[in-house]
């Protein structure tokens, strides 16, 4: 089993100008991204400008990765979730018990679930307002 830690950058529209930024400033590379028009359970009354936004994209630095979002109503960030942590697995056990430890005290702010891009996604704010996205790898 893996697990890893990703920081996760959440951005008010701009994700596509960061990531072209970053792959200019430090030679990150695009590995992924995904647009909330490319997501199948996205409603259909999104205009298509948030359709065009960045709903995921993960870009290689050197050894490691770096994941962008924008949020997908243009709204702002609230404090402390403009980075978070993406802890990933490769195993949706191990992943629901790192997601059921780490809401001990905290906050659910998406319930860990299967969904569309992942066996075992949830999102939580730990007991010292640290937001951790709880990801597993699909196999």
């Amino acid at each position: 089993m893996t697990v890893k830690l990703t920081p996760y950058v959440n951005l008010e529209g701009n994700a596509r100008e960061a990531i072209q930024f970053y792959e200019q400033a430090i030679g990150a590379e695009v590995l992924t991204i995904i647009t909330y028009g490319d997501m199948p359970e996205m409603p259909d009354t999104f205009t298509d400008e948030v359709k065009n936004l960045v709903a995921h994209a993960k870009l290689r630095v050197g050894e490691t990765e770096l994941m962008f979002s924008d949020a997908p109503t243009g709204s702002s960030i609230p404090k402390g979730k403009q980075v978070t942590i993406c802890l990933s697995t490769n195993d949706v056990e191990k992943s629901k018990r790192f997601f059921e430890a780490l809401q001990q005290g905290g906050q659910v702010n998406i319930p860990f679930e299967e969904n569309s891009f992942s066996p075992g996604f949830g999102d939580v704010t730990d007991k010292f307002g640290v937001t951790f996205q709880i990801y597993t790898e699909s196999r």
